[in-house]
């Protein structure tokens, strides 16, 4: 394909594309040129959840909350392969492939559970 054809076919995602980006710069420096500024010591005060903060606003938190973080995330990503893998399970049973297929699911389930026993043998799936 000859890069003019090229050139010419993308024309329209780069007018798309510097349309919107000049947009959106337009907006924020309207916002910023025509908007109020009128600062209070109530404005400037920090917010969090409706109430005044007490103390420092960094605290230490335990890495406990991490690691839940961390095992959630892991977790649910491993299980959405799942998904896929149902959806051409039934194109491996027709090659013939159904039994190593399900196996290595199998497998797979294994050493998910073998991570799931070890967070829960280490106390890392308590909450307190």
């Amino acid at each position: 394909m000859p890069l003019d054809q090229l050139l010419q076919d993308y024309l329209p995602i780069v007018i798309l594309l510097a349309v919107a980006t000049g947009l959106a710069i337009l907006m924020v420096a309207l916002g910023h040129i025509l908007g109020p500024r009128r600062d209070t010591p109530l404005k400037l005060m920090p917010y969090e959840s409706g109430m005044t903060p007490i103390g420092p606003a960094m605290r230490r938190i335990p890495v406990r909350f991490y690691l839940i973080a961390v095992l959630f995330i892991l977790f649910d990503i491993e299980v959405v392969f799942f998904m896929p893998w149902a959806v051409v399970f039934t194109q491996f049973v027709k090659q013939g492939l159904g039994l190593f297929v399900v196996a290595e699911m199998f497998v797979f389930i294994a050493i998910l559970l073998v991570g799931y026993i070890y967070a829960w043998k280490k106390d890392a799936l308590e909450w307190q």
